[in-house]
This record gives structure tokens, C-alpha cells and sequence, in this order.
């Protein structure tokens, strides 16, 4: 649409992974979840941990266990939702969607600056977060009946500070987790890029 009104788009912001979406008209199937089956996995990784759950994934596909971490139990969930439901190993799948080219002519320009000032800007935007009511805003959230596992209470600063909120963690840990994983998640954009 913006195309046809003979203008250039721009994408500002964003994952990488959503922004490739876009380029790549990389298409997301409506799938029904299977509620049981991913409760089934859940209760299995609680039980038996992370591990356990990757070395279902491995037997079935070991080149989406070789790309995804056990640590990284949605993405492992995921991965075994896929081949339930389809049949398909989800590593297929991920290697069609990367064949895809692109119907864009695209640029990517990516904001950058030295580690140790991009660091502080960080810490002092969490500093930011608590003095403007993160606590508050968390506490809010959870008598609205938002409950940790849920993907809204995943983002960086919620799910540390509800290790605060259900006494696991200091005020002052959740803090300097908040800005740790802020560090890692910035190393981790560039990275993709």
C-alpha cells in the first residue's frame, strides 16, 4: 500500500525476527493449540526438567535440538507442538521459510554504539523503569489476573520482578537481573543483525 502510493516504508523497531516476517512474507498457519498436549510437556519438563524435554526433541528432530537450547523451553515446546500437530519436523519447516526470497528491494540500518556507553544507557533506563512504578505496574498486572507463564509476563523486567513480588528474590537482585538481561537481550539484537 505504501508502495503503491509511490513512497518508501520504514520499519522502525521491532525484533529481528518480526522484521524478517515482514521482508519475507513469512506466512504464520493458524493452528489450534493443543492446550492438553502442551500441558502434558509442561508437567514433563517440571517433572523431569529441561533436559528431559530437549531429549524428546533430539529423538524427533535433532537438527531443531541442535538450533534450540533446553534452556529455552518454549522454543523446545514449541518445536514438539509443530511435529504433533503437522507431522512435519519443525527444522523442515524453518529451512523452507528460510529459502524465501524477499519481493523487497530492503536496507537494514542498524543503531549501534560502544558497548560500555550502550550498557550505562541501559542501567540507567531500568533506573528509569523502578523510579516510574515498575513494582506498581507488575502488582497491577497480577490482580488483573495475569499470571507468570503467560508470554505477557515474559518480557525482560515483569518476570524478574515478580520474583521480587513472590519473595524468591531482593528488591536490589531483581534490579541488577532486570539490567543484566536487558545487556543480554541488546547483545542478542545485534547479534541477529
Amino acid at each position: 500500500e505504501i508502495y503503491r502510493k509511490g513512497k518508501i516504508p520504514i520499519i522502525c523497531g521491532g525484533t529481528g525476527f518480526y522484521i524478517q516476517a515482514i521482508l519475507y512474507d513469512i506466512q504464520f498457519a493458524e493452528q489450534e493449540i493443543d492446550y492438553t498436549y502442551r500441558h502434558e510437556l509442561e508437567d514433563f519438563a517440571e517433572e523431569k526438567g529441561n533436559e528431559a524435554l530437549h531429549d524428546k526433541l533430539k529423538k524427533i528432530d535433532p537438527e531443531s535440538a541442535e538450533a534450540i537450547p533446553a534452556a529455552n523451553r518454549k522454543r523446545v515446546v514449541r518445536a514438539l507442538e509443530y511435529f504433533h500437530q503437522t507431522g512435519e519436523k519443525f527444522s523442515v519447516h524453518n529451512a523452507r521459510e528460510k529459502e524465501r526470497k524477499s519481493p523487497y528491494n530492503f536496507a537494514y540500518f542498524v543503531l549501534n554504539d560502544d558497548r560500555k556507553l550502550l550498557y550505562n544507557r541501559i542501567d540507567k533506563r531500568v533506573d528509569i523503569m523502578m523510579s516510574t512504578g515498575l513494582v506498581d505496574e507488575v502488582k497491577a498486572l497480577l490482580e488483573m489476573g495475569c499470571k507468570p507463564g503467560m508470554t505477557s509476563m515474559d518480557g525482560i523486567g515483569y518476570k524478574e520482578m515478580l520474583t521480587y513480588l513472590s519473595g524468591e528474590s531482593s528488591l536490589e537482585d531483581v534490579v541488577e537481573l532486570i539490567k543484566k538481561n536487558s545487556r543480554n537481550y541488546a547483545k542478542r539484537q545485534l547479534t541477529w543483525f
